[in-house]
């Protein structure tokens, strides 16, 4: 019985700690607002079935991350058979609060573009993309990943210049 105490307590402390990440994972891998909430319910049962098997070998965080955006993956696998690659996007669910309505819609159309354009991107990229703009280290995304923190900056220098020119070929377009 003691396990199944731990398992709630370390799922607790997940959630407390990275629920709001699982969200914005959830908005960079998936358009649809009504299959956002899904898959969010499915990183949570993944995540508390994974305390089961969490030795502490690793992180907290690493342990959240690796089962998160491995349920994202599957996810998007799962979708892409299912949709043959077809991707539409919905309206933006909700309107950031404060400032001017034209301030707040020119923002919530950036970050829709940002979330659509990370959905666009490969796998491993886009597991890269997400967890930089978590603010984790390129260590820390190395741990989570099994690449190198070498590999991690390189290409999350990469990225940074892919997104920087496809946003500008899109604004002069």
């Amino acid at each position: 019985m003691k396990h199944a105490q731990d398992q709630d307590t370390l799922y607790r402390e997940a959630v407390d700690a990275f629920g709001p990440a699982m969200q914005r994972l959830a908005r960079a891998t998936e358009a649809n607002a009504e299959r956002q909430r899904d898959l969010v319910q499915d990183m949570h049962v993944a995540i508390w079935r994974s305390f089961a098997q969490f030795d502490g070998r690793c992180s907290l965080s690493t342990w959240v991350y690796r089962v998160t955006h491995n349920v994202a993956a599957s996810h998007v696998d799962r979708e892409t058979r299912r949709n043959r690659g077809a991707v539409t996007l919905d309206a933006i669910d909700q309107m950031p609060d404060g400032g001017s309505l034209s301030a707040d819609l020119e923002q919530a159309d950036a970050l829709e573009r940002l979330m659509a354009w990370i959905r666009r991107l490969k796998s491993p990229d886009r597991q890269i993309m997400t967890l930089y703009l978590e603010d984790l280290s390129a260590a820390e995304i190395a741990e989570i990943t099994g690449l190198t923190p070498g590999a991690i900056a390189t290409r999350i220098s990469r990225l940074k210049t892919h997104l920087t020119k496809d946003f500008q070929e899109a604004d002069n377009a």
